[in-house]
């Protein structure tokens, strides 16, 4: 028999063996997790093709984007759950189906107001698919393949983002027997399809060993809570902060405060809640959770920013600007692939390593807009999109390995979540803050200051992740 895990707690409905994710199943949760992501940044270079073929306002074109982001963000954490309860092959299989299923949909839509409930049901879906990747991978490998397995969904991660931007442009620009934006959406539907194939041969069924239920008052304190966060940045610029945007965030701290309440009375009453206080006593957990708010916020405001900066600004078309972003994805993804090896030999202060080279190549990049605007293209961002790859692929990787080090399996879909949430509402808050920041700054500063400015106020969520990854233990299993 195999060893595959170091705990008994990951069982299986199939077989009383442990059981194992072999290549082509790891390949599959892979791909399923690449595509919320690509999805998330895919749809910015669409934006204006739809608004002028929907004839769509600003600020419904704004659901588009954080409809979809408010859903999966505020079910992730329940959809660990179910996986934990029902059997996490199950869910992923129902959630890769309608993800399929709504990205026809968003693909079809005629009016924007579709689209946005498209979106928004595409968001629940990915909430559905994605925390089931990570506590299979958590609850079916063990040692150095889990270690793999781990810098490979990392790597995954951070290249989804930055090539959904680029596939984005390409698909736009290519418009596909007259598809137009729509490609965007209806590219997910074949790979939906050999993904639910691939799927059901090659991943095994995990779940807890003992199910737990639901925790229906801690799941809607979490929904509130996050929707009271995330629903006014995303939406407070382009609907004029309204009057709701300012009481929303004020309610934000007490229905925070109201579900950390509940879920810790369940704790000591012997209930099962729905994000268990006890998870946050882990070390790793609570440190690499901390870490992933000021990388994601910096990461996603850069993507943001610079797509805006390089279209509307430098002048560039969708293409163009994508590809400009290539010299970053290619050296992420060589990074990442080095990144277990890197790990094994200096312990956690690669991550230190990597956030003092993404500032450099951030810096670099901050001196290309000044010096060449608005000529910005892939050669003046090279040096510096190629250096910054480098320093994200040394943290981001190792970072989701960190937090899910200590994760029991039984608790696999439950951390997962947890972490996934984290890094949503962190990649919400980077477009809402440093977004917000660079749109307010460009009437009276021009374009080319504000987007140094905010390149530069970038480089403080880098110093942050960098200073906390010195409280990182040396080594991690």
């Amino acid at each position: 028999m195999t060893e595959t895990t170091t705990t008994p707690h990951a069982a299986t409905r199939l077989s009383p063996t442990p059981p194992e994710l072999g290549g082509l199943g790891l390949f599959t949760v892979l791909l399923a997790a690449a595509l919320p992501l690509v999805d998330f940044f895919i749809v910015n270079v669409a934006l204006p093709t739809i608004g002028a073929d929907l004839s769509a306002s600003e600020s419904v074109l704004e659901l588009v984007v954080s409809g979809y982001g408010l859903a999966y963000a505020v079910l992730l954490v329940l959809g660990g759950r179910l996986g934990d309860l029902f059997g996490r092959r199950r869910l992923f299989l129902g959630g890769m189906a309608a993800f399929g299923l709504t990205s026809l949909a968003c693909g079809l839509a005629p009016t924007a107001w579709t689209l946005v409930a498209a979106r928004v049901a595409q968001g629940a879906a990915s909430a559905a698919m994605l925390p089931q990747v990570l506590a299979t991978i958590q609850a079916a490998t063990a040692g150095p393949r889990r270690a793999r397995a781990m810098g490979l969904y990392g790597a995954t991660a951070g290249l989804s983002m930055v090539a959904g931007q680029i596939l984005g442009g390409v698909l736009v620009a290519a418009d596909i027997a007259g598809t137009g934006w729509r490609s965007v959406f209806l590219v997910n539907v074949p790979v939906v399809l050999v993904g639910l194939l691939l799927a059901a041969r090659a991943i095994p069924e995990t779940r807890a060993q003992r199910p737990e239920p639901v925790d229906g008052p801690g799941t809607l304190l979490l929904a509130a809570s996050l929707l009271a966060l995330l629903a006014p940045l995303t939406e407070g610029r382009s609907a004029g902060w309204p009057l709701w945007t300012w009481l929303s965030l004020a309610a934000f701290p007490f229905v925070a405060a109201a579900f950390y309440a509940v879920e810790r009375r369940a704790d000591r009453l012997g209930r099962t809640p729905l994000v268990p206080p006890s998870l946050f006593r882990l070390v790793s957990l609570r440190r690499g959770l901390v870490m992933i708010l000021p990388f994601s916020i910096g990461f996603s405001g850069f993507m943001f920013v610079i797509a805006v900066a390089l279209q509307q600004g430098a002048g560039l078309g969708p293409v163009q600007a994508g590809l400009a972003l290539a010299p970053l994805a290619v050296t992420f993804f060589f990074t990442s692939l080095a990144g277990p090896r890197l790990i094994a030999r200096y312990g956690t202060r690669v991550v230190t390593a990597g956030s003092l080279l993404q500032a450099l190549g951030v810096g670099l990049i901050a001196l290309a807009a000044w010096r060449s605007w608005p000529d910005l293209g892939v050669v003046a961002l090279l040096p510096g999109g190629a250096i910054a790859g480098v320093g994200q692929a040394l943290q981001l990787p190792v970072i989701f390995r960190i937090v899910l080090s200590e994760v029991p399996s039984a608790r696999a879909g439950v951390g997962s979540g947890v972490m996934t949430t984290t890094q949503q509402s962190a990649l919400a808050l980077g477009v809402a803050t440093l977004g917000t920041l660079f749109l307010s700054l460009t009437p009276g500063l021009g374009m080319r200051n504000a987007l140094v400015t905010t390149l530069l106020v970038q480089l403080a969520a880098i110093a942050a992740t960098g200073l906390l990854s010195l409280r990182l233990p040396r080594t991690i299993d």
